[in-house]
């Protein structure tokens, strides 16, 4: 379930409703200290849905792969948007 903002953002960033869902399926998710959940591809991520969808079908979404949503723990969308820097993980 997305929030009103995350549908807008998503329209304004150009992030297809598909990649929500296969950050859903395959994304890692972390914590990001603030009560929230952000869910991003990394390369597991990624070599799951190859394994699950075929690498050419794959290869065809990387332009999507640096997309990341953040989430509350209850699994409703706050907002999606592009990594612009690398997720550092504690």
């Amino acid at each position: 379930m997305n929030t009103k903002h995350a549908e807008i953002r998503a329209a304004q960033r150009g992030i297809p409703p598909m990649i929500d869902q296969l950050l859903d399926l395959y994304g890692q998710e972390q914590h990001d200290g603030r009560g929230n959940v952000v869910v991003y591809m990394n390369k597991r991520s990624i070599r799951c849905m190859q394994r699950d969808l075929g690498c050419r079908p794959v290869s065809r979404l990387a332009e999507w792969f640096n997309a990341y949503k953040v989430k509350t723990t209850d699994g409703r969308t706050i907002t999606v948007g592009h990594r612009t820097q690398r997720v550092w993980r504690k």
